[in-house]
């Protein structure tokens, strides 16, 4: 007990001279993190504000001075706008349309995405059937094949029945595309659901779509969102069939297909360019902001009480 006793302060006192590792890292720790943040924050943020700067000056004084990092009120120019946004016929670019068009084919797609995908994967997670794990596996390899191996099939296939250069034809292209992956993506969360709940409800009397509709779905729900999310974003930035279907219809151009034809021409100044990847970035922008009280909110939604 002597011994013991008269090591622990012997112990103590060395390692109060000596270097104290976990008190080193926590100090650099404090020092590097809001580095670290402010860096990777400046590297997001920085070529969105050029970008958004570019496109508010007027080509003469981007031409005057390129580099500068801030306009004064007078370089101060929303004309680019207008110019980018105004149909062909008054001289613009008819981005309006292009974002209607846009808005339409990523907004059915969400839906009718969802509308196949929540059924499908809650039958994959709840509903015992005959192979039943090959299911699941095989809509996972679906998405595993690249699209450009499909271009051609689903080209030849679309202009043989008459759907080439139509917004419901791309719609149904892109529905295929990303079904299979949202059903694979939530049947993994709808298993995490607890069964006892569902249970609990039949035992209520509710039917299987009830159970569904009252549990399973509101517990689900940052899934759903998510994953709509994730849907519009595909179809809203999708380029290469919309090329493959639109390019000779120039009145049902996806906003992506018509960026496209602005960086394509040595006639278009880098303002209006950048006008236009503006209003190609913003919607998705201010969707993720627009639903991430959703996302935390639906987090709590239909919890279990008691």
């Amino acid at each position: 007990m002597t011994t013991s006793t008269l090591e622990t302060p012997r112990s103590e006192s060395s390692s109060a001279r000596g270097f104290n590792r976990d008190h080193f890292e926590n100090a650099l720790l404090k020092v590097l993190r809001p580095l670290v943040i402010a860096l990777l924050f400046l590297a997001a943020v920085f070529p969105f504000y050029y970008m958004v700067l570019l496109s508010f000056r007027s080509l003469e004084s981007l031409l005057q001075n390129p580099g500068s990092l801030w306009i004064s009120v007078d370089e101060f120019d929303p004309s680019t706008y207008l110019d980018v946004l105004a149909p062909v016929s008054d001289g613009g670019q008819g981005f309006a349309t292009f974002m209607r068009n846009s808005l339409v084919v990523a907004l059915g797609t969400v839906v009718l995405s969802l509308l196949v995908a929540i059924p499908g994967a809650y039958a994959v997670s709840r509903l015992a059937f005959l192979g039943r794990r090959q299911v699941s596996g095989l809509f996972l390899a679906v998405y595993f094949f690249p699209s450009i191996l499909l271009a051609v099939p689903l080209f030849v296939f679309f202009t043989q029945v008459g759907l080439r250069g139509s917004l419901v034809g791309l719609l149904i292209v892109y529905v295929s595309q990303v079904v299979a992956v949202s059903i694979y993506t939530l049947r993994n969360y709808f298993a995490t659901v607890p069964v006892s709940l569902e249970e609990a409800a039949a035992i209520d009397g509710c039917s299987r779509l009830q159970i569904m509709r009252r549990i399973s779905l509101p517990l689900a729900m940052p899934a759903i969102i998510s994953n709509g999310l994730f849907i519009f974003m595909i179809a809203w930035n999708e380029f290469l069939f919309a090329l493959l279907f639109l390019v000779e219809r120039r009145d049902s151009w996806t906003v992506s297909l018509g960026l496209s034809q602005l960086s394509g021409s040595i006639e278009v100044p880098t303002t209006v360019l950048m006008a236009g990847s503006v209003i190609l970035t913003l919607p998705i922008i201010l969707l993720f902001f627009a639903s991430e009280r959703l996302l935390v909110g639906g987090l709590t939604a239909g919890a279990e009480k008691g």
